[in-house]
């Protein structure tokens, strides 16, 4: 079990001036120490009334070359590297003023806003928050881009960078995040483009603020653009490490895990961080509630082995919803025969323990026990993806219809987060 971890503010203000990398407009970033659980918020402070826009996931509208927030009426553009300093530095509650839409680019990484916040100092607070962590993993791809989370008690990223276009080689590093990674390394890593995508950038009114002072350029032919070089020989791959903390950081909580990403930008990255809180909240939501295990299940339900198609019950409304789990393991009795040189689990049985769920939603209601439940129709039913041996089946069973002893559930089953079969059952209870 990781421990709650407590909030941390700055001990005083502190102010940066610059350009903004895409809009070109000069602006000042101020910081400020903000009470607990109040956030990382921005204040524009150039419009009327000081809008505030919180430093929420809920708040992304755009991650075309940069991640966009939107409140309101009132947006601030490319936080990222902001938000991964203010991460990097711990702190959890902080105003951050601006009086235009975008944060200065400074030197094109973390490591101004980072040294200005370390001079500001940390003040401990009184409350705490649990960090966002899971007890399993889960998965997500989209054409050749990856991302993967596997418990741990730490935050590490395992990046592999690749664009593929001859001008950039292949890069790969596993590293934990922790204050000295952040400081020595990632901070100090650059944004970077490509010298053929000027026209492009000049095009849509992007790096109109962009030069070699706050930017690496790749030049067409693959040689590096700046004076200086680079800072680092994996400054290119630490730099999309740079962008997630900064992405990630948006859930609004200290995240622990291990990250396998692969070809990874702003817009998958907030879609992983969102659906990583969003199934850290369905467990929380789960530990509230009454789960039942084997014996509880078996005190309702007539089935037994080899028949007994559920493990566990890990939330339920009576007469509304239920959600269940079966461990789908290599020592099913049914494997023995579907198939032997290629175990995949009946969809019948599929559809079964899916009843099984619903039967325990129904008959752990007092008026049912003792009961029996039998089935009375299947509609819309489809398999996806075959179920094998290590996947984890959650079934989400939704009442549509009940009367008398008859009715009629929504039921849906995944491995992963991902649907594998859903349809309508209907049933009678005798």
């Amino acid at each position: 079990m990781i421990a709650e971890t407590k909030q941390f503010t700055t001990a005083r203000s502190t102010k940066i001036e610059g350009i903004g990398l895409h809009t070109g407009k000069p602006v000042v970033l101020e910081f400020h120490p903000s009470d607990e659980n109040t956030g990382i918020f921005f204040r524009r402070t150039d419009l009327p009334g000081n809008p505030e826009i919180k430093a929420s996931i809920d708040n992304v509208v755009s991650t075309n070359r940069g991640t966009v927030l939107k409140q309101g009426d009132a947006q601030v553009h490319t936080v990222e590297h902001v938000l991964a300093a203010i991460y990097g530095s711990g702190i959890d509650n902080l105003r951050v003023d601006l009086s235009s839409e975008e944060p200065p680019a400074c030197d094109g990484s973390a490591s101004v806003y980072f040294q200005h916040l370390q001079n500001a100092g940390l003040v401990e607070q009184a409350d705490s928050l649990d960090p966002v962590t899971l007890d399993h993993s889960f998965w997500m791809k989209t054409g050749d881009k990856f991302m993967a989370y596997l418990p741990s008690d730490k935050l590490e990223i395992t990046f592999t960078l690749d664009y593929n276009n001859g001008l950039l080689e292949r890069q790969a590093i596993h590293i934990e995040i922790d204050s000295d990674s952040f400081k020595n390394r990632i901070c100090r890593a650059r944004t970077f483009g490509f010298e053929y995508e000027f026209d492009m950038l000049a095009k849509n009114n992007l790096a109109r603020g962009g030069s070699l002072e706050n930017a690496i350029v790749i030049g067409n032919d693959g040689k590096i653009q700046n004076p200086d070089g680079l800072r680092d020989s994996d400054e290119f791959v630490l730099h999309k490490i740079l962008d997630f903390i900064g992405d990630f950081s948006l859930i609004g909580r200290r995240v622990k895990g291990h990250f396998i990403a692969e070809k990874t930008g702003h817009g998958f990255n907030v879609k992983f961080a969102r659906a990583l809180f969003e199934k850290y909240c369905q467990i929380q939501q789960r530990k509230e509630s009454d789960m039942m295990y084997i014996e509880d299940i078996k005190a309702v339900l007539p089935h037994r082995y080899p028949f007994l198609l559920v493990d566990r019950i890990l939330s339920i409304v009576p007469g509304e919803s239920i959600i269940g789990i079966k461990n789908v393991t290599a020592n099913e009795e049914f494997f023995n025969g579907h198939f032997p040189e290629k175990p995949v689990m009946p969809g019948v049985l599929i559809v079964e323990a899916m009843a099984q769920v619903a039967g325990v939603l129904f008959l752990s209601q007092p008026q049912n026990k003792g009961k029996v439940p039998f089935f009375c129709g299947i509609d819309k039913v489809r398999f996806r993806r075959p179920v094998v041996p290590g996947d984890r089946l959650e079934f989400s069973i939704k009442v549509l219809k009940v009367r008398g002893n008859t009715g009629k559930v929504e039921a849906e089953a995944r491995v992963d987060g991902e649907l594998v079969t859903g349809g309508e059952l209907m049933f009678q209870l005798v």
